[in-house]
Parts: structure tokens; sequence; C-alpha cells
């Protein structure tokens, strides 16, 4: 009988999470939504932070032609 392998093959390279998008100036959504994410920030909702960046990247993306 043999010894099940209990250990993994290699280790595990994860990649460094992505900053912060940048506004756009002069972009009201863009202000808005970054001060969201500061004020949720401000009062430990970190869920609610990385939300608004998610909301923020869609809105670059679709409205600023950012990648």
């Amino acid at each position: 009988m043999s010894t099940p392998k209990t250990t993994m093959a290699g280790p595990v390279n994860l990649p460094l999470p992505e900053g912060d998008p940048n506004p756009v100036a002069g972009c009201r959504q863009c202000l808005g939504v970054a001060v969201t994410r500061a004020n949720a920030r401000s009062v430990g909702d970190y869920s609610k932070a990385t939300a608004a960046n998610v909301v923020l990247r869609t809105h670059l993306r679709e409205d600023h032609g950012a990648e």
C-alpha cells in the first residue's frame, strides 16, 4: 500500500494586487467614485472601497477608453 501525497507540487505564486485606479481630472463621475472609496476606507469598510475600485475601473474603461 502506498502513502498518499499530502503536499503541493510547488510554490504558489500570486501577483501583487493592482493599485487603486486614478480618477480623471474634471470628471464628476470619477470624482464621486473616488470620494466614495475614500469615505469607505475612512470607516474601515474595505469591501465597499474595493467595490468602488471595480466601479471606477469599469467607468475608466467604458467612458475614458482606459485599459
